[in-house]
């Protein structure tokens, strides 16, 4: 059984596992989306108090910050116990994209030239990782949520700011890729 979990598994089964995920929360009447678990923790931290946009029943939310748990355990579980050694396969376009920006692959899923302990030691990566999270934090919450929520759950229930939304990630996420990356890296 270990063997065939270790497998690479087709593309289409993490959209399958997803439609089945979103028509369980749509028979139940929840909507899905990882960053309102922030606003769910930090209402259990009191911030209701001080601030009223976390002044709600964040017990509502439990179901989400237990999915949200559940993945980071599944995620730990299918790195270390779970995953092919094998390195992972790139198209050689891909790598070379990766080589001209001075990202080194090493066969891994995050390259760890970026993604690792010694990484955090160079002032360049800590600081693109800390100001990329900062940006991912403030687009979330002044989009109404993350590229899951809007793309997965919002546009199941075909809510048009979702697909404005969407769209919006896209074309940040071209202007990323094709004029911001080469200037960074």
């Amino acid at each position: 059984m270990i063997d065939f979990i270790k497998q690479p598994w087709p593309w289409y089964f993490s959209g399958i596992m997803i439609v089945l995920v979103m028509l369980i929360l749509l028979f139940f009447g929840k909507s899905f989306g990882f960053s309102s678990n922030l606003r769910t923790i930090c209402s259990i931290a009191g911030a209701g108090k001080k601030v009223t946009f976390f002044d709600f029943k964040w017990k509502d939310q439990l179901w989400n910050l237990m999915f949200l748990i559940g993945s980071v355990i599944g995620g730990f579980i299918a790195t270390n116990y779970l995953s092919s050694p094998a390195p992972v396969k790139l198209s050689a376009a891909t790598v070379a994209d990766l080589n001209q920006l001075g990202i080194k692959f090493d066969g891994k899923l995050n390259p760890g030239s970026l993604f690792s302990l010694e990484a955090l030691k160079d002032i360049k990566t800590l600081a693109i990782l800390l100001i990329g999270g900062l940006l991912v934090g403030f687009g979330s919450r002044y989009a109404g949520g993350c590229t899951s929520g809007h793309a997965i759950s919002g546009l199941s229930n075909l809510q048009l700011p979702s697909l404005v939304a969407v769209i919006g990630f896209f074309i940040g996420g071209l202007i990323m890729t094709f004029l911001i990356m080469p200037l960074i890296f």
